[in-house]
């Protein structure tokens, strides 16, 4: 294992406009790769727009489609690995998808897995929970809602992922033209975000890598401007090491496209998952059959 220079993009994911949000990817990809950037990720649906009423018309085929053929030819010029969120069509049946290239190609995918509120209306929920193979690093995705179940981040620890890319499109607070209330939105969802990747690298003694769409996205005709299942998404990323400890982080203080670059060390790893107490050495899963009973509540 090496050293892992990651870039991770905060973007907004305009609804239905997939070569513009192609464009913004090609631009963003070769600014992270000027900064030295090898695996860089993008968020939730980035590609084609969060709930976008044409969902169901504008979802491709993985791989086969342009837009991940596009992604891994955009790969393999720049020689990185891209972890971009979009909208999957198969057997007519349509997946919220994160799609992993790298300049041989298309290496993998995953689908969420636990929708939230109304992406149940376009998506179906994904049945697998796969570790990717890089080289340098062994990487899990965890999209967005599929977070809050601490289960995954553990079962791809147990499978070997080292570190795990955290995607969103996440609404977590509206914000108005105003100004103190954009740094509200921003403040609000840095601290959720802040919260959840501290805690899920310090569970499992992995590198966390998230990123969440920025801005607002469209309309949706179907819901009032203001409400909160607009897709409007607050932005920010940072980078969390397997002690929990936040090694690079944007502002949230104000809500606009940017990118984030950081270094993911071995040592640290090493380090990490060599103390008497590391967790995933010490559990006891003889007792744990309860998670995998279905109940009602």
């Amino acid at each position: 294992m090496q050293k892992l220079r990651v870039a991770a993009v905060a973007m907004n994911g305009l609804l239905g406009q997939t070569q513009e949000n192609l464009n913004a990817i090609d631009q963003w990809t070769s600014r992270a790769k000027d900064s030295g950037a090898e695996l860089i990720l993008f968020p939730e649906l980035v590609i084609h727009g969060h709930n976008d009423p044409r969902t169901w018309y504008n979802a491709e085929l993985v791989p086969d489609g342009p837009s991940v053929q596009h992604l891994c030819q955009l790969a393999k010029k720049l020689d990185v690995c891209l972890s971009v969120g979009l909208s999957e069509k198969r057997n007519d049946i349509v997946y919220n998808t994160q799609v992993l290239v790298g300049p041989e190609g298309f290496i993998g995918s995953q689908r969420k897995i636990h929708l939230s509120r109304d992406e149940v209306i376009h998506y179906e929920g994904g049945s697998e929970i796969p570790v990717f193979n890089i080289g340098k690093w062994r990487i899990g995705m965890i999209i967005c809602y599929d977070n809050s179940f601490p289960e995954l981040a553990r079962i791809l620890a147990l499978k070997g992922a080292n570190v795990l890319l955290m995607p969103h499109a996440a609404r977590m607070k509206t914000w108005t033209e105003d100004p103190d209330s954009e740094k509200a939105a921003a403040e609000f969802s840095g601290k959720y975000f802040r919260m959840i990747a501290t805690t899920r690298a310090y569970e499992n003694s992995c590198y966390m890598v998230l990123c969440n769409q920025a801005g607002k996205a469209g309309i949706v005709d179907t819901y009032p401007q203001d409400s909160p299942n607009q897709p409007n998404h607050a932005g920010g990323c940072l980078v969390v090491d397997p002690h929990g400890e936040i090694t690079a982080q944007t502002s949230f203080e104000k809500i606009q496209e940017e990118i984030l670059i950081a270094d993911l060390l071995p040592e640290l790893l090493w380090e990490a998952r060599s103390q008497p107490n590391y967790t995933i050495r010490q559990r006891r899963p003889e007792l744990f059959r309860l998670l995998s009973e279905t109940r009602n509540f």
